[in-house]
């Protein structure tokens, strides 16, 4: 009887050891379902606005959970936007103590020292935000602004130059920024000036009223853009005769050379009040684009991972063919983007078991292309 006993008392323990295990991993899921609760309320308080009801909600959440990485980080937002500057700052200290490499709060940071006028330590936060994600367009424009206050222009206007490179947005954001005034007499920004103009008249925006109203640039500056441009040779200038004459008037607008038209592509406003744009594909970039996906339609057939998957990377990196990509072809780049994801997760074998599929959408996108001019209308605004 006692061998009996003693033979059924480690069952029993191991059961209460189950128990209590299963104990504790339902009030962890309790807790993570109350701190993730929490935090979408301050999310949700910062949306409207309400800093301080947001921050007792983040609170909460990293009283459930000191380790909330991101808590920490929109904490620190929170305090930013009521110009605690300090408190942000030891806010996104906790957040680099959980978790160094955390590229947003190394940008965060340095915003703070910007707004502290600490533009050496600002500087040296962004550094290593771009560090741990080189591809950060919005960490490479701070760090373009930091440097150009520092008085150091000249590599700040290399980081406005990769920023640019990343997202054309920042060229926007940068022509009326005032962070930059140290930097507008220069001819590398005179240059992005120029770019953001071309842009504008790529986008069907070419009367100079026009332009000084999309871009927010003074007039003058954006003639003096037009006038760099007409004499490299990069817009044509053209008048528009409206009434009879002697009582009826002209005005000037311009439209992109037509080397300058064929390689980034062109948009033209018609309809009821121009409400519809219709976009021209760039030529010689859907020229490349085909290119690239002959040298993806190899790949597939031969079952080359690597070389497959930097193809595909080419064709829907934002910094490569990806604007194209999108522009032109939406609903294949976000098939291409779906397929390249679980190529890197899964490997070979997806490869292998998708082959047909990848090879369709491939060679879908590169008849388009080879049937001739590639344009798409939308809505204005869109």
């Amino acid at each position: 009887m006692g061998n009996f006993l003693w033979r059924r008392t480690p069952n029993k323990d191991r059961n209460d050891d189950i128990s209590v295990r299963s104990r504790e991993e339902e009030q962890l899921d309790i807790k993570d379902i109350q701190k993730t609760d929490q935090y979408k309320k301050g999310i949700s308080h910062m949306s409207d606005d309400k800093m301080e009801d947001a921050i007792r909600d983040f609170d909460l959440a990293l009283r459930l959970d000191p380790s909330y990485v991101d808590a920490w980080i929109k904490k620190g937002y929170a305090h930013f936007h009521l110009d605690e500057f300090t408190v942000a700052l030891s806010c996104y200290d906790k957040a680099l103590e959980i978790d160094i490499n955390n590229a947003e709060a190394w940008n965060l940071k340095g915003l703070a020292f910007y707004k502290l006028k600490n533009y050496e330590k600002a500087i040296q936060a962004c550094e290593n935000a771009i560090d741990f994600d080189p591809n950060d367009g919005m960490a490479w424009y701070n760090l373009a602004c930091y440097l150009v206050l520092s008085k150091n222009v000249g590599d700040g206007l290399e980081a406005l130059k990769r920023s640019i490179e990343i997202d054309i947005a920042f060229a926007r954001k940068a022509v009326r920024d005032r962070d930059f005034e140290y930097a507008r007499a220069e001819e590398g920004f005179r240059r992005i000036v120029e770019v953001v103009v071309l842009e504008a008249i790529r986008q069907g925006y070419n009367y100079p009223g026009k332009i000084v109203w999309i871009t927010s640039m003074d007039k003058e500056e954006v003639e003096y853009a037009l006038t760099r441009l007409a004499m490299k040779g990069l817009v044509v200038r053209k008048e528009q005769r409206y009434g009879y004459y002697p009582f009826g008037r002209k005005e000037e607008y311009y439209e992109l050379a037509k080397v300058i038209a064929e390689r980034v592509g062109s948009t033209k406003r018609t309809g009821l009040l121009h409400r519809t744009k219709t976009i021209s594909a760039p030529v010689q970039q859907l020229r490349d684009i085909s290119e690239i996906l002959g040298e993806a339609r190899l790949a597939i057939e031969k079952g080359d991972l690597d070389a497959t998957t930097n193809n595909l990377e080419l064709l829907i990196n934002p910094t490569k063919h990806g604007a194209a990509m999108i522009e032109q072809f939406f609903d294949e780049h976000r098939d291409l983007r779906l397929y390249n994801i679980r190529l890197r997760d899964r490997g070979l074998e997806y490869l292998n078991s998708h082959k047909v599929e990848l090879l369709n959408l491939v060679e879908n996108i590169d008849a388009k292309i080879r049937a001739g001019p590639v344009s798409s209308s939308q809505p204005k605004g869109q």
